[in-house]
């Protein structure tokens, strides 16, 4: 059981777990494949006790099959019958709000109160890097004082460890995002001249159409069929401080930090988040989930095996070629990461939880504590789909899942 104790000493019950899934293309393997893979392993994790399954949105990679969440988590939800099903996220900066509303309200019909639209400001970010290349991006506001206090002490890497927890140093997304392919995909995301509206205006607006309550500047009201009245949960994903964290706490959703994206800034998201909360008819209190890619196995051994190509998929997106398929430990092996590589990836590799289910169990508690997480998703990617599998029971067993 991965049971803790607060600052009074009283037993902690463990946090739910929940899932995030990219739906991984192999090397060797097809788009089909994968996806035939992610709806076995959704029915697995339901086995298993996990509480929620969440796709990704990625577009235009060869190694990943989630470009269309909405289609993919009805799938899911098809093929479950308990387990949550949701969108890890939905990028705002490519689809409108009404759209989004249609195809979750759509989902949400056949699947009343499994469904969780999860927003995400990435398209958004995208139009603003691209938009801002004479000057640099706007510092985010500094985070409040977090409180309690954490202790933090140099991890001899350039990070912090905090409370036990590596805080790696920050990457840059922005070079990565102002090369040309980006700016090609970009455009092929968005109809000619579009210009998407503030992250804070599309959630406004979500959540205006779900309520039946949307009425335009000039007075006129519109009402999303499918769409108004779903029991749909509303979650925003954030990888800093900044705008996303804020509309989440100022509007009372439930949030979600990337630990596993952004592992350098989810103190500051969570932060952020709980400084701006207000309550509201969703939320008392603010409610916070937390990320962290993870490989479980029987031994260390074998999670160097296993785990071996994660290096050189990461490498893959930080290159700009976009996520390439998932190598083997074999072909891992034929093509060693060079120091540059290892220097480009080490945030990655560093905050990877992965080895025998008492290690990343005791890891888990670290981020659970730290953060304060009200429940953990975990992200998993191996060559072998059952490698996948295996990690997700030996977790579930070791974290008590019903």
């Amino acid at each position: 059981m991965a049971t803790t104790t607060n600052a009074g000493g009283a037993p902690r019950p463990p946090v739910p777990l929940s899932v995030l899934d990219l739906a991984p293309v192999r090397s060797g393997g097809t788009v089909g494949d994968a996806l035939r893979e992610t709806i076995d392993l959704a029915r697995r994790a339901e086995e298993f006790g996990y509480h929620r399954y969440w796709l990704a949105e990625h577009h235009f990679a060869a190694g990943v099959a989630s470009s269309a969440p909405a289609v993919l988590i009805a799938l899911v939800a098809a093929a479950t019958g308990r387990i949550r099903v949701g969108s890890g996220a939905v990028q705002l900066g490519h689809q409108t709000p009404a759209t989004v509303v249609e195809q979750f309200g759509t989902i949400d019909a056949l699947y009343p109160g499994r469904i969780d639209l999860g927003l995400g400001r990435s398209g958004q970010k995208h139009a603003e890097v691209l938009s801002a290349d004479a000057a640099p991006p706007a510092a985010s506001p500094a985070p409040p004082a977090p409180e309690p206090p954490r202790r933090s002490v140099p991890d001899g890497k350039g990070g912090h460890l905090v409370d036990g927890l590596l805080i790696p140093p920050s990457y840059s997304f922005a070079t990565l995002a102002r090369l040309p392919r980006f700016r090609l995909y970009a455009s092929l995301l968005q109809q000619p001249g579009a210009e998407t509206p503030d992250f804070a205006a599309q959630v406004d607006e979500i959540l205006a159409l779900l309520d039946g309550t949307y009425v335009s500047a000039d007075g006129i009201d519109a009402h999303a069929v499918p769409g108004e009245g779903a029991e749909l949960a509303v979650w925003v994903l954030g990888s800093s401080g900044g705008q996303s964290a804020r509309v989440a706490g100022e509007r009372g959703l439930p949030f979600a930090a990337n630990y596993h994206v952004s592992p350098s800034s989810v103190l500051e998201a969570v932060d952020a988040y709980r400084a701006a909360f207000k309550p509201s008819a969703t939320l008392a209190a603010p409610y916070v989930l937390v990320s962290a890619d993870v490989l479980v196995t029987p031994d260390d051994e074998t999670a160097r095996a296993v785990g071996a190509p994660f290096g050189h998929w990461v490498r893959s997106i930080r290159t700009g070629r976009g996520a390439m398929p998932y190598p083997s430990p074999e072909e891992a092996a034929a093509d060693p990461l060079s120091e540059e590589d290892r220097l480009l990836v080490a945030d990655r590799l560093d905050t990877r939880f992965a080895g025998p289910p008492e290690t990343v169990v005791e890891r888990l508690r670290v981020l659970r504590d730290v953060t304060g997480a009200d429940e953990l998703l975990v992200t998993t990617i191996a060559h072998d789909h059952a490698d996948r599998v295996r990690s997700f029971r030996l977790l579930a067993e070791a974290w008590g899942l019903d």
